[in-house]
């Protein structure tokens, strides 16, 4: 019956949550474990017969396998999520989740690049290669528009508009947001899709995706990771380094420079539920004239 509970599930997050295929999995490997557990110590319980103290006796055993906190909490979220779908689905009459106590987490907060760290990465890219142009364009576009990794490679040539100075996203959820992009990322993507991309034998799924690797095809997030780590270890920079420290780096030059926090929360594309509908529904002008006062390298020559 589980299988069955689980596929509901997907259902669920999917259709009526709207979350991201990387999101439904993860809420669903949660609930995996919590089947591997029941497995393991021979007593099999479906939904609605699960009480408090099995799901404390299986957050015991998750934190014996050596998990972190953050890993327990991030179960303990996907459990409170799939009894909500069997409240509301009423393959349960309780939720044992509700008294279930994650373990209390230290924010830690990610590293932050100055600007003169990031001209150091940008300096140490080998432009006489062609991955050159391409991997310039790519740390340009991350700085320039606080994208996700995820977003940047799935970004697409249609969702360009460089003349007017903005790009089309598409965050979690399948969001659309616009986002300004400023003069030197647009004509570094320019570059590279003028001089580089456009000599690639593009793969034939691949004829709109802004940024390929050497086979034509879209590049990975992994390979994104990387590609900013070597950046990074090539610039001397000894830090924590991922493509979304450039994002945190984005968000946080602006904030620290004055600008509107709407804005930048419309820019970031992120959600909350305290916010209102004024943050997600913001003049473009406004964010392009946030994004051109407040971003230190928007007017870089």
């Amino acid at each position: 019956m589980w299988d069955a509970y689980k596929k509901g599930f997907r259902a669920f997050l999917r259709l009526e949550k709207s979350l991201s295929g990387n999101t439904i999995d993860a809420y669903l490997r949660d609930i995996d474990k919590l089947t591997q557990y029941m497995d393991a110590t021979g007593n099999r319980l479906e939904p609605g017969d699960i009480a408090l103290e099995d799901l404390q006796a299986f957050t015991r055993w998750v934190a014996e396998l050596g998990m972190s906190d953050r890993s327990q909490a991030r179960i303990i979220s996907g459990l409170r999520a799939f009894y909500t779908y069997c409240r509301l689905e009423e393959i349960t009459k309780k939720d044992p989740t509700e008294l279930l106590e994650a373990p209390r987490l230290r924010r830690a907060l990610p590293d932050v690049l100055s600007y003169a760290e990031i001209e150091s990465m940008i300096e140490a890219i080998d432009l006489s290669k062609p991955e050159g142009t391409r991997n310039r364009a790519i740390l340009e576009t991350l700085y320039s528009c606080g994208l996700r990794v995820s977003e940047l490679v799935n970004l697409r040539l249609s969702q360009l508009y460089l003349d007017l100075g903005f790009v089309r996203v598409i965050g979690k959820g399948d969001k659309e947001r616009l986002v300004p992009i400023g003069p030197e990322a647009s004509k570094q993507i320019e570059l590279y899709r003028d001089t580089v991309r456009v000599h690639l034998t593009v793969a034939p799924d691949c004829g709109d995706i802004v940024f390929l690797n050497r086979r034509g095809k879209r590049m990975s997030r992994v390979m994104i990771f990387y590609i900013i780590r070597d950046l990074a270890a090539a610039a001397g920079i000894h830090k924590t380094i991922s493509p979304h420290t450039l994002r945190h780096s984005f968000a946080t030059h602006l904030v620290e420079g004055g600008a509107d926090l709407r804005a930048v929360q419309e820019m970031l594309g992120h959600e909350s539920i305290t916010t209102t509908e004024i943050y997600t529904h913001l003049d473009r002008d406004f964010l392009r004239e946030t994004l051109r006062k407040y971003h230190p390298g928007y007017q870089r020559k």
